[in-house]
C-alpha cells in the first residue's frame, strides 16, 4: 500500500532522513521505533507532504505522491493524527469533526462516518456542542482521532497518540487504534510507548539518526537485544 524508497528530507540546511525505505501493506499496523530526533515524525510529515522529500520517492497504492500538496494527499486516502492533537480550540467538537470531512469523498459519506465515530467514541458524541479547548487531554485526543477518521482514510498515520495522557487513557488509545485497524484501515504509528505499540503492531522498523537500521515482525523486535536495551529498558 505505502512504500518509501530512499527518502531524504530535513529542515533548512539540516538533513534528518538519510535514505529511509520502508513498506506498509494493506490491513497492517506498522510502527516506527526510535529515540527523540531520530526522524520518526519527519517520516510521517514527508508521507503527508507537510514537508517535501529532497530525494527519493513516496508511493501510495502504486501512485507516486512525492511532493503532492498536503490536501491532495488527504484526498488520495491518507490522514495524520498529529502530535499534540492540534484541534481548533474555539470550535465545537462537532465542528472539528466536520473539518475532517472537507474532501468530496468524505462529504458524501459524512453521515455514516459520523455514526461510526459515535459508536467508537460515545463520550465524544456527548461533547459535540462543547468547545474543543474545554475537554480533557484524553477527550481531545479522541476528538483528534475521530477527526482523522472523518476523512474516510485508507491509511491513518499516528504521531505520538498517547503523549501526555494518563495510563488508563493510553490503554483506551491503543484499543481504539486496534479497532480502527480491525475495521479495515491500515495504520502507521509513531509512539513513545514502544512496548505497548509493538504489542498491537504486526511489524515495525527501528530508525536511528535518520536511517532504518532494523525491521521485522513486532514479536521479533520485542525479543531483539538491541531493541530491549535501547527502547524497552530491559
Amino acid at each position: 500500500m505505502l512504500k518509501l524508497n530512499d527518502v531524504m528530507a530535513g529542515y533548512g540546511s539540516t538533513t534528518i532522513l538519510h535514505g529511509v525505505s520502508l513498506e506498509v501493506n494493506a490491513g497492517e499496523i506498522v510502527t516506527i521505533v526510535g529515540g527523540n530526533g531520530a526522524g520518526k515524525t519527519t517520516t510521517l510529515r514527508v508521507i503527508s507532504s507537510l514537508i517535501r522529500a529532497r530525494s527519493g520517492q513516496v508511493q501510495f497504492e502504486g501512485r507516486d505522491i512525492t511532493g503532492m500538496k498536503a490536501h491532495k494527499v488527504v484526498e488520495a486516502g491518507i490522514t495524520m493524527v498529529p502530535e499534540a492533537r492540534q484541534l481548533f480550540p474555539e470550535m465545537t467538537v462537532l465542528e472539528n469533526l466536520q473539518m475532517g470531512s472537507f474532501t468530496r469523498h468524505a462529504r458524501a459519506h459524512y453521515k455514516e462516518k459520523l455514526d461510526e465515530v459515535v459508536g467508537l467514541f460515545p463520550r465524544v458524541a456527548e461533547r459535540f456542542s462543547q468547545q474543543a479547548q474545554s475537554l480533557s487531554g484524553g477527550e481531545q485526543q479522541m476528538v483528534a482521532i475521530a477527526r482523522g477518521m472523518m476523512a474516510c482514510p485508507r491509511l491513518m498515520l499516528f504521531d505520538e497518540p498517547s503523549l501526555g495522557l494518563a495510563p488508563i487513557v493510553v490503554k483506551q488509545v491503543f484499543d481504539v487504534v486496534r479497532a480502527i485497524a480491525a475495521g479495515g484501515t491500515t495504520v502507521l504509528i509513531v509512539e513513545q510507548n514502544v512496548y505497548q505499540t509493538l504489542k498491537i503492531a504486526d511489524r515495525g522498523y527501528v530508525i536511528e539518526n535518520g536511517e532504518i537500521v532494523m525491521g521485522g515482525e513486532a514479536e521479533q523486535l520485542i525479543g531483539d537485544d538491541h531493541v530491549r536495551k535501547a527502547y524497552l529498558g530491559i
